[in-house]
């Protein structure tokens, strides 16, 4: 079974920076697209950042200039570098991946936990 286990979630001022790290556990075979996305209280969930694997990034138009998507493939994680933070990016975040376990099974998409970032001004 394949988990994905976010960390770095926490409380921080207006202006400050967070990474947050997901990382991937189990019988992983490859990892294709991987993204973070975040649900802020009373909205619906939405992508902030992703990266594939032939390293190509796309970002919301909020997060565009203050966060960064980053992967280390050979340790099966991923990051979201978040500075400059606003009281808006106040959200859980997820992290989400596209994992085969085999080189026989297609892609499946694996769900993080989720952390809590809250920023407060």
């Amino acid at each position: 079974q394949v988990q994905l286990v976010e960390s770095g979630g926490g409380l921080v001022q207006a202006g400050g920076s967070l990474r947050l790290s997901c990382a991937a556990s189990g019988s992983i075979f490859s990892m294709n697209a991987m993204g973070w996305y975040r649900q802020a209280p009373g909205k619906q969930r939405e992508l902030v950042a992703v990266i594939y694997s032939g390293g190509p990034t796309n970002y919301a138009d909020s997060a565009k200039g203050r966060f960064t998507i980053s992967r280390d493939n050979a340790k099966n994680t991923f990051y979201l570098q978040m500075n400059s933070l606003e009281p808006e990016d106040t959200a859980v975040y997820y992290c989400n991946a596209a994992i085969r376990t085999t080189w026989e099974r297609g892609y499946q998409a694996v769900w993080g936990q989720g952390t809590l970032v809250t920023v407060s001004s």
